[in-house]
């Protein structure tokens, strides 16, 4: 598709200096740390919220809902941000979470406390979608990834860190101050956005993709559900229940219309076009596995610590620190390394194959297994991890235009989701399957059979109950659990194919704005007497072209000719 240039004296320009891009990733790392901890710090608190709350049989829905409109938001979030700017949306996604916050802290009822988790996910996803894409406006790619890896690092440390700082909360001055925290970090974070983030904002006259946000709206809606159905339904997977026949036929529909839709529509929400730039198809489906493996095999660790160590909330969210400390080292160092070298395919092909053994690994779990060895096994693939989350995001950025910057990653982050939710189900389906055969044999001398007995279960009864029922407890958990990682091998090595056949592109040298026309790296390139000078800067090379593939001449791509910049 191609942009008409625009004379570029006629926009106001920024000037994209080291200081100006150091105040703005500090608020995106406020913002996405809020956004990424709020996925798992309500998990080890649910407990006691339903129980003060009182909604045993809605429960689910509390963190379903925050899945559910964080990945409804994350294409909105990235469309709206190409068409009219990334700051508005920004500050926006920033109050609706420290707004839905407060509400969620002052809920007196289930109901309640869902809906504002609902608003608060759409706060979350326009916070991660949109913290991704801004740095790919004012970095070039060939140095974005020592800013990619902390935020990669980041999203690491909250996955682990949630679970633990829930279960302190929870345990200290209550659930409640879960949401609390975030009303203080939220607040210094549209702070320094407010001041930091001086984007250009657009008014732009083309049509907003309806049918497309609705048909998508409602097709995420569905597949969520159907994913969760185990837990929201009393029943769980019975086929013989109409409604559950009727959300997968809905679904489907859902998702034949948006194709539709998108084919159709002027400006799409999600150009079906961007599935024919392979390295944004290989990277998208890479993601989308890796969000399948990673939540499936975080979700059921922390249950299996608790039941085998005799470890209590808190305690079993430090257990699981090894694996945010090899997320971390490998995610900062991978990204270091890709700013020094310009080549990254390495990294998500080495990395896959770390996750993939570190999977079998986990095969090998027992009741009575060492700590050490344990801790070892979740370093392992929090290290494979982090050798491959940003550098993907990072493969889609480099590769398509620099108009579609936000709708890629949001792109590629929607899948990620949505494998998520789907891997965990299924994951958490078989585990729990296997275990109900397994606690079966255990209690089956047991008043009541199994049912009654695992329906009781938590760490303290079992570290209450005689010695061998006790070990045939955490045996059966531990003989659920390792036979489980092994559904999850050949997904990983499907995901390793998809990265040997991941295109090398050279790092563009450009960042997104100075693509644009929107922004110049140094003061001297300012058209002089529109200018809007923010700091002096050093100077940027050369880049690819707008299809992202190599190009040899200089110079940035031009603006949409429909667009006018506010000033």
């Amino acid at each position: 598709m191609a942009h008409a240039p625009a004379p570029a004296p006629e926009k106001p320009v920024v000037v994209l200096t080291q200081r100006t891009v150091w105040l703005i990733f500090s608020a995106l790392l406020a913002s996405m740390f809020l956004a990424s901890l709020d996925q798992t710090i309500v998990g080890t608190a649910m407990p006691t919220i339903v129980g003060e709350l009182d909604g045993v049989a809605h429960q689910g829905w509390v963190i379903t809902a925050y899945i559910l409109a964080v990945a409804i938001g994350m294409p909105l979030y990235g469309k709206f941000g190409d068409l009219y700017g990334r700051r508005w949306p920004f500050l926006v996604a920033i109050g609706l979470f420290t707004v839905s916050s407060a509400g969620a802290a002052l809920a007196d009822g289930m109901l309640a406390l869902v809906l504002w988790r609902a608003v608060q996910g759409l706060g979350g996803g326009g916070l991660m979608i949109l913290s991704q894409s801004i740095i790919a406006d004012i970095v070039p790619a060939s140095e974005r990834g020592k800013y990619m890896g902390p935020l990669g690092a980041l999203f690491g440390i909250s996955a682990v860190l949630g679970p633990l700082l829930g279960g302190w909360l929870t345990e200290g001055p209550g659930w409640r101050w879960a949401f609390w925290l975030n009303i203080p970090i939220g607040l210094a974070a549209f702070a320094v956005a407010w001041f930091a983030l001086r984007l250009p904002s657009f008014r732009s006259s083309r049509p907003v993709d309806w049918p497309g946000i609705v048909s998508m709206a409602l097709a995420t809606t569905g597949i969520v559900l159907v994913t969760s159905w185990e837990s929201l339904a009393d029943g769980g997977y019975d086929w013989s229940d109409w409604r559950l026949g009727a959300l997968v036929v809905g679904t489907l529909a859902a998702i034949a219309v948006f194709v539709v839709a998108e084919n159709r529509a002027a400006e799409p929400l999600l150009p079906l076009r961007l599935f024919t730039n392979r390295t944004f198809t290989l990277s998208t489906l890479i993601g989308l596995v890796l969000g399948m493996g990673m939540f499936s095999a975080m979700a059921m660790l922390p249950t299996f610590l608790q039941m085998s160590t005799g470890a209590g909330i808190t305690e079993s969210g430090w257990l699981m620190l090894p694996m945010m400390a090899g997320m971390m080292i490998t995610s900062i160092g991978s990204g270091l390394a890709i700013t020094r070298t310009g080549r990254y395919k390495a990294f998500p092909v080495v990395g896959l194959i770390v996750v993939g053994l570190s999977m079998v690994w986990l095969t090998t779990l027992t009741g009575d297994i060492s700590m050490w060895t344990f801790g070892a096994m979740i370093f392992t693939l929090g290290a494979g991890m982090g050798l491959v989350m940003q550098v993907v995001v990072l493969a889609v950025q480099n590769a398509v235009d620099p108009h579609e910057l936000g709708t890629a990653t949001s792109a590629n982050n929607f899948f990620r989701e949505i494998g998520a939710a789907v891997g965990s189900a299924l994951f958490t389906t078989m585990f729990t399957s296997r275990l109900t055969d397994n606690l079966a044999e255990v209690f089956a001398g047991a008043p009541g059979g199994a049912a009654d007995a695992e329906a009781g279960l938590t760490p303290e009864v079992v570290h209450q109950l005689p010695d061998p029922v006790r070990s045939g407890v955490v045996d059966a958990y531990a003989d659920s659990l390792a036979p489980s990682f092994w559904y999850l091998v050949p997904l990983v090595a499907f995901g390793l194919v998809l990265a040997l056949f991941l295109p090398v592109l050279k790092l563009s040298d450009v960042a997104g704005m100075v693509a644009r026309g929107e922004a110049v790296t140094d003061e001297s390139e300012l058209p002089a007497p529109r200018a809007a000078v923010v700091a002096p800067s050093a100077g940027a090379g050369d880049g690819p072209t707008a299809d992202g593939t190599d190009a040899d001449d200089d110079g940035p791509a031009g603006v949409r000719a429909t667009d006018t910049l506010e000033r």
